[in-house]
């Protein structure tokens, strides 16, 4: 290694990495989740190296799914994670998505139910309730715009999903509410969801509706950025990280 290579400062995280990859490395600590997958990502339109795709799991509690990707030339800096809990649970899925395109920054965060919520009102309550007041708030920050969305995909998550884009300013803001909801499930994937703020769902109900809404989420004809991932990666790729969000915590 030559001198000036030893002297070269290390290259700062940016702040959409930070904001996510602190989330994840706080839940693999917090859950003692190991590795399963480190997989490199590289670019469809010149093979140079831009990013990776990561699982870490531990059996019976959770499986996290991370997909980072930085594309100099295009000015992106994506981050994203979901952590997933066990099929037959009733603890809601965590996600969080960060990005910085250009001059500009992204979030999502949310709990994804894993029973109906207009069928189920005190399990909305005892998961969602305790983060009303961080929603609320959140909503407010100057700075922030909300996320132009389809109502299929609103409706495939929770009514608390916070989806917006930001300047750096507001985006700084954020990452307070990301601890909160972090937390919030934390504590849900610790305690568990009490038998009767599941109101006599079965597993077999929740397997098969867990199914049907990742199927969903992750439908390209739902979400358009898979063919901004299509494009990058390249379709057999991208459909490797859509099967690993469709599978992960199922086994």
């Amino acid at each position: 290694m030559s001198a000036a290579m030893a002297e070269r400062p290390p290259t700062p995280m940016s702040l959409a990495a930070e904001l996510c990859l602190g989330t994840v490395q706080a839940i693999e600590s917090r859950l003692g989740l190991q590795e399963t997958l480190c997989a490199p990502l590289v670019s469809a339109i010149d093979g140079s190296p831009v990013g990776t795709h990561r699982v870490l799991a531990r059996d019976d509690v959770a499986a996290l799914v991370y997909v980072g990707m930085t594309v100099e030339a295009f000015g992106l800096d994506s981050h994203m994670c979901f952590a997933f809990t066990p099929a037959t649970s009733p603890v809601p899925h965590f996600t969080v998505d960060s990005v910085l395109a250009g001059p500009h920054y992204a979030f999502h965060l949310d709990l994804i139910p894993r029973l109906d919520p207009g069928a189920n009102l005190t399990y909305i309550d005892h998961c969602y309730g305790p983060l009303t007041e961080v929603h609320g708030t959140t909503q407010e920050i100057q700075g922030l715009t909300p996320a132009h969305l389809s109502p299929r995909q609103w409706q495939l998550m929770s009514a608390w999903m916070l989806a917006h884009r930001a300047d750096e300013t507001a985006f700084r803001e954020v990452f307070g509410a990301v601890a909160a909801y972090r937390d919030q499930w934390l504590r849900l994937v610790d305690a568990g969801v009490p038998d009767e703020v599941v109101e006599g769902t079965t597993p077999h109900d929740r397997q098969r509706r867990d199914t049907r809404n990742r199927e969903a989420i992750f439908n390209p004809q739902v979400d358009p950025v898979w063919a901004r991932v299509d494009q990058l990666l390249g379709p057999e790729v991208s459909a490797g990280i859509r099967a690993s969000l469709k599978t992960a915590a199922r086994d």
